[in-house]
């Protein structure tokens, strides 16, 4: 089974945030077949999926640099049926839902890559195969995963919806503010004076927050606001889900404060109150053009004939979690495009080039 065929079976398979079971037990499967051994670890409890963390490792053949892969094995909801069909060399869904390249893309070509390295005994410094769960929901998997479990120190994902030959230097930290307003209810038609509002007091923050692209580094969103009882009730709570995002931290923490800030404000002048409860979802991080991971990349992705391009991301992947904690991970672009859409695609023979990048990494870090 070629890499074409392996995605097309997996991104049949649904599998959004915590329900992964069916298309890690396929992944499994191939591995095994392989005679490679796969471990799931206990997090499942932590984590509320249907599956643990996936590991498999690749006992080294030659001196050099050991590398980690991973790739997360859920995808956002697909709300139907996924109906995977090439048209003109082109993998999209015909059910009309998303199709699920992010990230079965990358999960078939890591195992495809994989099957070469045995079948054809290739050499290689060590390769540790990481799958995980619910990425789409903050990076749970990864963070619930014992990162010390990994030998290799430096590792990539492919997660991101560009062209071939994108290398993603950066992506930004996240923090998420949950604001509850506390307003007064009353009788909207008989005694409206005798309300507080809690909806028009959230409102009012929202209409004066920064939102949207603050810089070229920040950006922040209210995304969620719920609230009130019924027609006739002046509302006396409203709930605010809100984020903030960038790649200077400092930048980021005074943009956080700004915001819990114009709340108070707002919550004081409709004489209503606000809880506001504030969580980092995920840490920064940025490379250098001439860190051993990224000189690596660029060496195999030229060797694939790609003229890397430089880039900074505004999301986080799994990455995010491995630069955190200490370990040199790099986004690669893997040639999907319109993720999470019903227009969802990738290119069959972006399919198997990530096949070729992924090999040439295992050159790259020969000694």
């Amino acid at each position: 089974m070629g890499v074409v065929d392996l995605f097309v079976e997996l991104a049949a398979l649904p599998s959004p945030s915590g329900e992964e079971r069916a298309v890690a037990d396929r992944v499994v499967e191939e591995l095994l077949a392989l005679g490679l051994e796969v471990d799931e670890d206990d997090t499942r409890a932590q984590t509320g999926s249907s599956v643990g963390n996936l590991l498999c490792r690749l006992e080294p053949t030659s001196p050099g640099t050991p590398l980690f892969l991973c790739a997360h094995l859920d995808t956002v909801p697909p709300g139907a049926a996924i109906e995977p069909v090439d048209e003109d060399g082109t993998i999209r869904n015909a059910a009309g839902t998303i199709l699920g390249a992010d990230d079965k893309s990358a999960v078939a070509a890591m195992v495809e890559a994989a099957r070469l390295v045995v079948e054809e005994e290739r050499a290689h410094a060590g390769i540790e195969l990481l799958f995980t769960p619910k990425e789409e929901v903050g990076l749970v998997g990864a963070y619930a995963f014992d990162h010390t479990k990994l030998r290799a120190r430096i590792g990539y994902v492919y997660d991101q919806a560009a062209p071939i030959g994108t290398v993603i230097l950066g992506a930004p930290a996240s923090y998420t503010i949950d604001a509850r307003f506390h307003g007064r209810a009353s009788h909207a038609g008989m005694y409206p004076e005798e309300g507080r509002s809690a909806i028009a007091a959230a409102s009012r923050a929202i209409a004066d927050l920064r939102l949207g692209r603050i810089d070229d580094e920040t950006t922040a969103n209210v995304g969620v606001v719920s609230g009130g009882s019924a027609v006739n009730v002046v509302p006396e709570w409203c709930e605010v889900r809100a984020e903030a995002r960038s790649h200077d931290e400092a930048k980021l923490a005074d943009l956080v404060q700004e915001m819990l800030d114009t709340f108070s404000f707002a919550a004081s002048g409709a004489d209503c109150e606000v809880e506001a409860t504030v969580a980092k979802s995920y840490g920064a991080y940025r490379f250098r053009a001439g860190d051993e991971v990224v000189e690596l990349a660029l060496r195999a992705l030229r060797s694939c004939g790609y003229e890397p391009e430089f880039a900074l991301s505004g999301g986080a992947a799994d990455a995010n979690v491995f630069n955190e904690r200490g370990l040199a991970c790099l986004n690669l672009a893997n040639g999907m495009a319109d993720i999470h859409t019903p227009a969802e695609r990738i290119a069959v023979v972006d399919l198997e080039a990530m096949v070729a990048v992924t090999l040439a990494l295992f050159e790259a870090a020969l000694a």
